[in-house]
């Protein structure tokens, strides 16, 4: 694995390239060879050139084994001419065959065929389009690359080969360094170009298009690895549905399904999530431009007040702080602008002022001075067709990037429409260090999410264990199971010092003496572990204040279960002193993910899971931090913080009952398949589990 790793940064940045194949690497050649500096050369024994350049019979006959391979042969050759490479220690393969496992089982042992020849190769796909290194111009590519040679940019990766081949046309002065198509990801995966990547000088950001990931716990390491070195990765993934999420006995498995683990793994590594293509390109273009905000406090300025309206709602919308001026600079900005001018946050400096060199520089300054963390002007830039000059435009631009650069922070020039920034000004606002935005809705998203990884990234210089990810080992999905029945699973999690209510396990004769004696109010439930919701069968009664009404609620019991469930034996009633004084619940769940490890859910309780979908996911092992930021981020939360009057409840006993939960669940790791407490009451003094599932492997 490690001359693997050795031979990806030979392919990635190769001193000599060759071409094996026919009208495919025809293209390929030529284009490359227009852009590298190194050997270009090709490999087909029926061609005299392939793309103007001297054709060589086999590899074996190149005059030194290629650091870099661009494979465009019929899969009956592919394999063949890659055990050859790997023997003569070429560096790696760019493996554009196709008809590999996306054909089936036997594309699957072509595929494994495929691994075995290349041994130590770095291997790119098969099924891929390659890659491109721009700032070399290494252009293993099918298609146009469309752009020239640069110093450094974004890198994109992506499980896609037309995805990143449609970014590369964007009109929007992205600065990209590398392109990657992993294709089947038979030897290499994302993971591996990530971890490669943080080390290169010439990556500013990463970008990602995923469908999922081959090995979380690599994929983990090399993304903490790129936000170590400050190299921001932004991840479009597919499938927000529950697609592969199990179907479960507990509410747990259809909350804490494939998407969401994927993203309580981005929030944990620092990953930014979009859901969108334009989102991503605007999203790097800003961090890999301007870098990361400190904060979220944006000083926005425009020339219009329907602007300034629009920028606040939708700044409220993505969740940017719009703070308003201090009284030294309401005061002196008053001095500066017109009297139509309005000094607010966002500033509309009015057309009055629009293009004067000597007077806006001082406007924007003046507010960015407050201790903003980012920057940002509204800014259309006219087609010749409309404004033969625009250099009022041009002038505000330049009087805005002047001061941003005179405070220190991230800034960016943004256009309502996409279009309306053209190349010439886009480029001249790169070259100064801001960003041109396009698009004011996706503008201002762009800025919202670089200000959340900006708070990630000191989350992570502040605490740098905050971003660590272990998963835990755990049973086998498909492991023989058992249920255990809520006494058993009560016992369990008491004698992990989580709170249950007193009770009594007991048969149906005893319950009534067993409620004297704990005192009333009681609930009376059945105790049985081959049913998992009592409620829904009616075997639960709650609020029992005397012994007649205990003793009809076991008989309203049996009636209610025998009809529901009539192979049931009903032979154990558990009876419990009641939870007074509850202010809300919750629900905590664990469930189990073979490549995740251990998955918690805590969601707001009773209807609220079910009805509200308040839900929020963690990886274990989790933090207290970890904890306390999902409870605040529940829809139900506010009843908890004393809502309409009622008495605020003891968050750090909350974080501390669940952090006692996931610990656990991290115990019970070997046969813990997974487990539900719904729900979880909260009072003002107390945290206790009122009902628990459990089931674990029969081992």
């Amino acid at each position: 694995m490690r001359q693997r790793a050795i031979n990806l940064r030979r392919l990635l940045n190769p001193r000599h390239i060759a071409f094996v194949g026919g009208a495919d690497a025809e293209f390929s050649a030529r284009q490359c060879a227009a852009l590298f500096d190194g050997p270009v050369w090709g490999v087909n024994p029926k061609r005299d050139s392939l793309g103007g350049l001297p054709c060589y019979q086999s590899v074996g006959d190149l005059p030194e084994a290629p650091d870099a391979v661009f494979l465009a042969t019929p899969r009956s050759a592919a394999t063949a001419v890659v055990r050859q490479l790997n023997a003569m220690g070429a560096g790696g393969v760019a493996c554009f065959t196709a008809g590999y496992g996306e054909l089936g089982e036997s594309g699957q042992r072509a595929e494994r065929e495929l691994l075995a020849a290349a041994g130590d190769l770095a291997l790119i796909g098969p099924n891929c389009y390659g890659f491109i290194n721009y700032t070399n111009g290494a252009t293993l590519w099918p298609f146009g690359s469309g752009r020239q040679r640069c110093e450094k940019g974004i890198a994109l990766i992506m499980q896609s080969g037309m995805l990143p081949a449609n970014l590369t046309m964007n009109d929007r002065s992205v600065p990209i360094a590398y392109v990657i198509s992993a294709g089947n990801q038979v030897s290499l995966a994302i993971e591996d170009y990530i971890d490669a990547l943080a080390e290169d000088p010439a990556v500013t950001a990463m970008g990602l298009y995923i469908e999922g990931i081959k090995d979380i716990k690599k994929f983990a390491a090399a993304s903490l690895k790129a936000l170590q070195a400050s190299k921001p990765i932004v991840v479009l993934k597919a499938g927000r549905s529950a697609l592969g999420s199990s179907l479960t006995v507990s509410h747990t498995g259809s909350l804490a399904g494939t998407d969401e683990a994927f993203q309580a793994l981005f929030d944990q590594l620092g990953i930014v999530r979009v859901d969108a293509p334009v989102a991503l390109i605007e999203t790097l273009k800003f961090l890999s431009v301007s870098g990361a905000p400190k904060g979220r406090r944006l000083a926005a300025f425009t020339c219009s007040g329907g602007e300034a309206t629009i920028v606040a709602d939708y700044c409220q919308k993505v969740g940017l702080c719009l703070p308003q001026p201090s009284a030294k600079a309401y005061k002196k900005l008053s001095e500066l602008l017109p009297d139509i001018a309005t000094v607010s946050n966002p500033l509309d400096y009015t057309t009055p002022l629009w293009g004067d060199r000597k007077t806006m520089p001082k406007v924007f300054k003046t507010l960015m001075d407050d201790g903003y963390d980012a920057a940002m002007v509204v800014q259309d830039f006219p087609p010749p067709h409309i404004h033969e000059d625009n250099t009022h435009y041009r002038n505000d631009a330049i009087s805005f990037i002047d001061a941003a650069n005179a405070v220190g922070i991230p800034a960016a020039v943004c256009s309502d429409l996409p279009e309306n920034i053209d190349r010439e000004s886009r480029e001249i606002m790169i070259a100064r260090g801001v960003t041109p935005l396009q698009g004011l809705d996706s503008g201002l998203e762009a800025l919202a999410l670089a200000c959340e990884y900006g708070h990630r990234l000191r989350q992570l210089r502040q605490n740098p264990a905050s971003a660590s990810f272990t998963s835990i080992d755990t049973p086998a999905a498909d492991s023989d199971s058992q249920l255990l029945d809520e006494w058993q699973g009560k016992a369990r999690i008491k004698a992990a010092g989580i709170d249950v209510p007193d009770g009594v396990l007991c048969s149906s004769d005893e319950v009534v003496s067993a409620a004297d004696k704990l005192g009333y109010p009681v609930v009376v439930k059945l105790v049985s572990n081959e049913l998992p919701h009592k409620s829904d069968a009616g075997a639960v009664r709650l609020g029992l204040a005397d012994s007649s009404a205990v003793a009809r609620a076991v008989s309203e019991i049996k009636v209610s279960v025998a009809q529901a469930r009539p192979d049931l034996v009903i032979d154990q009633f558990m009876v419990e002193t009641m939870v007074e004084g509850v202010i809300g619940e919750l629900l905590v769940g664990i469930n189990t993910d073979p490549q995740f490890g251990q998955i918690m859910v805590i969601a707001g309780g009773g209807i609220w899971v079910e009805l509200m979908q308040d839900s929020a996911t963690l990886l274990l092992p989790t933090s207290r931090e970890r904890v306390h930021a999902a409870l605040q981020g529940l829809k139900s939360i506010a009843l908890f913080q004393g809502y309409r009057g009622k008495p605020e409840c003891d968050m750090d006993a909350i974080v501390e009952t669940i952090l006692a939960i996931a610990g656990f669940a991290e115990d019970s790791r070997h046969r813990l398949l997974e487990m539900d407490i719904n729900p979880l009451m909260v009072s003002e003094k107390r945290v206790i589990a009122a009902d628990v599932m459990i089931r674990e492997t029969c081992k």
